[in-house]
């Protein structure tokens, strides 16, 4: 067999990928093995590079080792042969881990033998065109060519997204004709949340199909829901009290777009509800900071509420649940109770009468902590027996006080809070389907009306982690600095590294919303960081590495002003003033003492021109001592014997600024992957994730800046001032560069 490197590269990677695949061992044996077996299926065809790419991303995605070789033997018989069919055979493995695998429903569920021919395409583009034909007559290019694509592929899941996109370019040009001088003019900006299109979000439509909701009082219709006797009237009481309105909440957590997205596209209400049964003091600025994240990124809530409103209400709903046989005092111990397979409580079938005076005697401060809970008769999906509902806690409660030394839990508070706001849809993450059945149950339990849970896939970013626990972990082995370093990407964190709220609400509307986890790289948020600063981020003109420049044929004390304007593609939107002086300063890395092919910058022999100041400058003499400096000799632009191949940056009489540049705190895409990284996330910490550039020079237009104001640095990036700065030292972070660097990861 050929050495590891020749045989990965065999495949279609790339040399400097395969042996960044050398380096893990597991994940190079499990490649080597997909590899091998698939060479056996193909025989004398080998592996191409199709294969070989959907090879290597299955080998390094893939969570269970003994579903190799089935899914294998799938990717080389060309039964899955998109990243797409992957993906959905990954999701299946990975939720049906039992053996034997259903191999009629896997196929079924990943499309495999589902062929779908270019007259289908044809004709499912053909539709959609036609149902938005004058629409599109009357917005031509301007309009939004993604719902198209999405439409189109919400009728064919299997298809390719190339012949998609390729049969919607054709015909859309064959309706519209070539684009016209008006058709290029720039597309003025919108936000997802001021768009309603057909009474759905642009979330929805982005999604291309709308996420198949319930209509409020027709919970009983959603797959799951459990109907008792009272349900119906529980349901009538419910509208009766809502008027029919969709109600969410957002969660503290920061994924909270859908849930403000789908109540604003129904003209419905949100509110935000903070889950405080935990009750330790420090919790509170975690609510603060989410009440202010949700405020930055637009949005005012309905109503601000919080679980300890309704703890008289949930201890009385406790005490009716033990009443009815649903519910016992425990004295099981937390370490009794770890594990896969813990044992049963034998105080299980304790009778309700003695539970509940024990139950009393917890509120009431008579058992020390640990020593007794409240537990609810119910099996868990994950196969979790009887959850805690209360437990002891001898801690004041940031709003109670004292009030209470028993707190209920989250998977008791959850559901029974939603009951109590009427909320319609209690949308939250994937994770939190396996307690599905639970707040079904436990509504169902003490007759009162039942919710809807709604599970979306949780959107991940690679190269970071977003656990709280390692975020903590991160801050106290001194890592980063708090939650709102700007290499994190906590809200918190990219508000101060300068990315605007906008952007982020573009950003979740373009990805939509999917049952599955979508992992994304975070070029695609910078993308939308740049459209949104692009616009509104004015100019103004940093030097990061700064190289003396003396204008000889200038006179000592000459100061001219220099009018640049904010936005150089529409002057009518403002400008401000710098002063020209004899001398300026400019980038070291725009001077060159030895020409070098292809170099369009100042050197010896080359002149350049100085952006807005009308003067193009040639070298008189190269000063070289403690810091090389240049003499040269300036003309207008006007006599230039010929206009020059550049025009720079400068500054003069510029304010001294510190620039932080932040990268990828990670090394790898996956840091809490362990066949990515098998030393755990803090092993995999990027030394060079934090550059600080403390002798940067700006203009003065940015003297009177306020925190968090963005600018463009002309031809350097996009920058934001951060809350350390003072009067004497401002201090910038770099939020994006001007254009995606395919080698900053």
């Amino acid at each position: 067999m050929a050495d590891p490197l020749t045989l990965f590269t065999s495949i279609g990677l790339s040399e400097q990928k395969a042996k960044e695949t050398l380096k893990n061992d597991a994940l190079c044996s499990a490649l080597k093995d997909a590899i091998t077996q698939a060479q056996r299926v193909l025989g004398a065809a080998g592996v191409d590079k199709a294969t070989g790419t959907l090879l290597y991303t299955m080998t390094s995605r893939l969570r269970d080792p003994k579903r190799l070789g089935f899914l294998t033997d799938h990717i080389a018989q060309r039964k899955i042969c998109t990243e797409l069919q992957l993906a959905a055979a990954l999701e299946f493995v990975k939720s049906h881990p039992q053996d034997p695998i259903n191999q009629q429903e896997f196929e079924s569920l990943c499309g495999v033998g589902v062929v779908i021919t270019p007259e289908q395409i044809e004709d499912k583009v053909e539709k959609v065109i036609k149902k938005h034909k004058d629409q599109l007559l009357q917005e031509r290019y301007r309009f939004n060519m993604g719902l198209l694509m999405g439409e189109a592929r919400g009728g064919l899941m299997w298809a390719d997204g190339k012949m998609i996109k390729n049969e919607v370019d054709m015909q859309v040009l064959h309706l519209l004709g070539p684009k016209t001088e008006a058709d290029l003019e720039k597309k003025p900006k919108v936000t997802f949340h001021t768009i309603k299109i057909e009474g759905r979000s642009l979330m929805d439509e982005l999604r291309g199909v709308a996420l198949n909701f319930h209509k409020p009082g027709e919970n009983y219709k959603t797959e799951g829901y459990v109907v008792t006797p009272k349900t119906m009237d529980l349901l009538k009481q419910h509208l009766e009290f809502t008027g029919g309105q969709i109600r969410t909440r957002f969660p503290p957590e920061p994924n909270g777009i859908l849930h403000i997205g789908h109540a604003k596209a129904n003209d419905g209400i949100c509110y935000l509800r903070y889950d405080d049964t935990n009750p330790e003091k420090e919790e509170e600025k975690y609510f603060t900071a989410i009440k202010d994240m949700v405020e930055w990124l637009g949005y005012k809530p309905y109503e601000i509420t919080h679980a300890s409103d309704n703890f008289q209400r949930l201890y009385d709903l406790a005490v009716d649940l033990i009443r009815r046989g649903h519910a016992y005092v425990c004295h099981q111990r937390g370490e009794e109770l770890k594990g896969h397979n813990p044992p049963p409580s034998p105080w299980r079938e304790r009778p309700a009468e003695e539970s509940l005076v024990l139950f009393d005697r917890m509120r009431r401060g008579l058992f020390a902590e640990g020593e007794a809970t409240v537990r609810m008769k119910i099996v868990m999906e994950d196969g979790k027996m009887d959850p805690v509902a209360y437990r002891i806690k001898y801690t004041a409660h940031h709003r109670t006080g004292d009030a209470w030394c028993i707190y209920p839990t989250y998977d008791y508070t959850h559901c029974l809070c939603d009951s109590i706001e009427n909320i319609t849809h209690s949308l939250c993450t994937k994770e939190f389907q396996a307690r599905r059945s639970s707040y079904f149950w436990l509504c169902n339990a003490l007759d009162v009306y039942c919710p809807v849970q709604w599970e979306y896939g949780r959107l991940n970013l690679t190269y970071t982690v977003v656990s709280k626990r390692k975020i903590i972990k991160l801050v106290e082995e001194g890592t980063v600095r708090d939650w709102d370093d700007p290499r994190l990407f906590t809200l918190t964190a990219l508000r101060r590294r300068g990315f605007p709220s906008e952007a982020i609400n573009n950003f979740c509307a373009k990805v939509g919303v999917t049952v599955a986890q979508a992992t994304m790289e975070p070029h695609m948020l910078e993308s939308c960081v740049r459209d949104v600063l692009n616009d509104h981020a004015p100019r103004a003109m940093a030097v990061l590495e700064p190289l003396k420049v003396t204008i000889a044929n200038l006179p000592e004390g000459i100061r001219n002003d220099v009018r640049v304007p904010d936005f150089p593609a529409n002057e009518f939107m403002g400008s401000h003033v710098i002063p020209f002086t004899r001398t300026i300063f400019i980038e070291q890395s725009d001077f060159r003492e030895v020409m070098e092919k292809g170099y369009k910058r100042l050197t010896p022999d080359q002149p350049v021109g100085l952006r807005h100041a009308g003067y193009v400058i040639s070298v008189q003499k190269v000063i070289k001592g403690r810091a090389v400096e240049l003499e040269v000799h300036c003309c207008s632009s006007n006599e230039a014997a010929e206009k020059p191949k550049a025009f720079i940056h400068w500054v003069s009489e510029p304010q001294k600024c510190e620039i932080p540049l932040h990268v990828c705190l990670f090394l790898h895409k996956n840091p809490e992957d362990p066949s990515e990284v098998p030393g755990g996330f803090l092993s995999d910490i990027n030394p060079n994730s934090l550059q600080v550039i403390d002798s940067a020079l700006v203009d003065i237009s940015v003297s009177k800046a306020k925190v968090f104001d963005k600018f463009q640095f002309e031809r350097v990036g996009y920058f934001a001032l951060d809350p350390d700065s003072t009067a004497d030292k401002l201090v910038f972070n770099r939020t994006v560069t001007l254009k995606e660097d395919p080698g900053k990861m």
